[in-house]
């Protein structure tokens, strides 16, 4: 089986409303999957269902091959982390993770060591004796991510993951979720649409208890119609550069100039042809294809 993930047709509903409503995802194994969507989608509704969390009307979810969540079964191979999940107060940090180390079926000593691991690589080891009350917000985030990869587990679900971390620990974690791909299957939830991008192999368009689309990211940002080109300065008079390239229309950004053109002609004819131009200005960078914000925005969004 290729994927750790398959739901097929989940239809929740509260009264009237369809939270989910045929909502059908398989997720490969070894990938880090997105899912991206508005609020009130359907996204957090999905992985409580998979979690066992919500019972869905109808529709099927296979766990890592082997059905519905079940305990017993699924144990140690899965973990989940909700978005407003919270910590016990009085808990000491170290005392915790051991403690649901264990109650994922990790011996005594394994969980101790997997407890170690997770500290040392989340910056808590200052941290490691102190209760839960006296930690910051982004500091008790690190600690409930921290605690869903305890024992090494086949599939990781992650609500909103790097909500209330500051730039270096995001980093941190990303880092983390990165060395992972490929062994790990990971599935984030987040409305950062960069971080998606940063981290994801696959990505899932949501909207209306639904998956609209599903697609690597590649296929997602690969458009060989277009380049952006960062510049220090703005140029002059865009019909001027574009004369050294027939068939681009050059438009002016923020940052510098988009190139768009058809695909009779080649990401590298088009740079070619007006880096020579652009290089006065001070190009910063060249970026073929588009960021997932635009394919979010531009194809499915609107």
């Amino acid at each position: 089986m290729n994927e750790a993930l398959v739901t097929r047709g989940l239809v929740k509903r509260y009264g009237r409303h369809a939270a989910l409503d045929g909502f059908s995802l398989s997720v490969p194994r070894g990938s880090v999957t997105g899912l991206v969507g508005r609020n009130g989608a359907g996204k957090t509704t999905w992985m409580m269902t998979v979690a066992g969390f919500v019972r869905p009307n109808s529709g099927e979810v296979n766990l890592l091959g082997r059905g519905a969540f079940d305990a017993a079964v699924h144990s140690g191979r899965f973990a989940m982390l909700p978005q407003d999940s919270d910590l016990p107060n009085e808990g000491r940090v170290r005392s915790l993770l051991v403690g649901y180390g264990r109650l994922q079926g990790l011996s005594g000593k394994a969980a101790c060591e997997s407890a170690d691991r997770l500290i040392a690589a989340f910056n808590l080891s200052d941290k490691a004796n102190s209760s839960v009350r006296a930690l910051s917000h982004g500091m008790r985030k690190r600690v409930a991510v921290a605690q869903t990869f305890l024992g090494e587990p086949e599939l990781v679900m992650l609500d909103e993951p790097l909500s209330g971390l500051d730039p270096v620990e995001a980093d941190r974690l990303r880092t983390f979720i990165l060395a992972r791909r490929g062994r790990t299957t990971i599935v984030v939830s987040s409305h950062q649409l960069d971080d998606i991008e940063r981290l994801c192999t696959h990505v899932a368009f949501v909207a209306d208890g639904r998956v609209e689309r599903m697609e690597t990211l590649r296929a997602l940002t690969s458009d060989a119609g277009r380049i952006a080109y960062a510049l220090r300065a703005r140029p002059g008079e865009l019909a001027d550069i574009a004369a050294a390239c027939p068939g681009v229309r050059l438009s002016e950004e923020a940052d510098g100039v988009v190139a768009e053109f058809s695909s009779e002609l080649s990401v590298e004819a088009v740079n070619a042809a007006l880096l020579p131009r652009l290089l006065e200005f001070g190009v910063l960078s060249v970026q073929p294809g588009r960021s997932l914000a635009d394919a979010y925005l531009d194809d499915f969004a609107k």
